[in-house]
């Protein structure tokens, strides 16, 4: 017969187990509301329609640029090319293609063919989209606990809810708010596309469609969570907001010192070789969310996980410090 204190421990188990049940799905509720509370305030706020117009214009001017210097590029190739066997012309045009995206996306073969039915334009636009995204979330999410803190009215939310789940509601608050406005600009930006060249199929597009978009948000939401962190740091937004892009430009300053530390040759078909590290320096780039950006495009499993999980850790990692250091202070 079990002694008295080994009963009392197996009666209480099942009860500790329901009463931690209990506290996750309080939490997940809580989570819940301040995440639609902070979507709904975030949609019928004017800054979203603002950042959304920027987003449209900024899409729209590279995509008049880029149209035209591809259709300019694309007649005088033809032209140059009239009266030449079909399959050659086919081919050079191909391997132009190929070697300019090599050197564009500084990728490996597996892309470049994974993207070599899709319009060139809208791979031009994703790759400088990805620039434009980091200063994009800062501009929505710079005030996201600086804005409550500064005026103390986050006190009225500790006392109804954790702190985590504040965070982590209103994280993804702005989450859901950045996927739908890129998807609105995706959904433009791929209609556009099949408007202008017809051959590129219903099924290719919606797939392409979607796979860009992930792409697109898994990367934002990892300085979503540095612009979370940041936001927790100060009382002042405007203090938030200018250690945000300082954080930007050094990621950025990381990354660019690091592409000092590679080399690529040319190969005998004049395409750029793998990729060679020349220096330690090159090391650096794995510090910074932008190197990882191109792996999500990659149809090996192995290289798209490697990317998506680095983008889950930086993620991880910013917010867990935003959680720490909001726990940490006085509100």
């Amino acid at each position: 017969m079990l002694p008295a204190s080994a009963r009392c421990a197996n009666f209480m188990e099942p009860a500790r187990l329901l009463k931690y049940g209990a506290a996750a799905m309080e939490g997940l509720q809580e989570i819940g509301v301040v995440a639609r509370h902070e979507a709904g305030r975030t949609f019928r706020s004017a800054r979203v329609i603002v950042l959304l117009a920027l987003y449209v214009m900024f899409s729209a001017l590279i995509l008049l640029v880029i149209g035209s210097i591809s259709q300019a590029i694309g007649e005088q190739l033809k032209t140059s090319l009239e009266g030449a066997d079909p399959q050659k012309a086919a081919e050079a045009a191909n391997q132009l293609r190929t070697g300019f995206l090599s050197w564009f996306l500084d990728s490996d073969s597996a892309v470049l063919d994974a993207l070599q039915q899709v319009p060139l334009v809208v791979i031009i636009v994703f790759k400088a989209t990805l620039f434009w995204l980091p200063p994009y979330v800062v501009l929505m999410a710079f005030d996201t606990i600086s804005g409550e803190v500064g005026p103390r009215s986050i006190r009225f939310l500790t006392v109804r809810a954790r702190r985590s789940s504040i965070l982590l509601g209103k994280f993804l608050g702005h989450a859901l708010v950045l996927a739908a406005l890129v998807f609105v600009v995706d959904v433009a930006i791929f209609v556009y596309a099949k408007v202008t060249h017809p051959d590129f199929g219903w099924g290719l597009m919606l797939v392409t469609l979607l796979k860009f978009w992930l792409a697109s948000v898994v990367y934002a939401l990892a300085y979503l969570a540095l612009s979370v962190l940041c936001s927790a740091l100060f009382r002042q937004w405007a203090l938030s907001l200018i250690v945000n892009f300082i954080s930007l430009f050094v990621l950025w300053l990381v990354n660019f010192i690091a592409g000092f530390g590679t080399h690529r040759e040319l190969l005998p078909n004049g395409l750029p070789g793998p990729e060679q590290i020349t220096s330690w320096v090159a090391y650096l780039r794995y510090f910074t969310p932008s190197y990882y950006a191109t792996g999500l495009l990659n149809p090996a499993i192995q290289t798209f996980a490697l990317s998506g999980a680095a983008y889950a850790g930086f993620t991880l990692l910013f917010a867990g410090a935003a959680y720490g250091i909001l726990r940490a202070r006085d509100l």
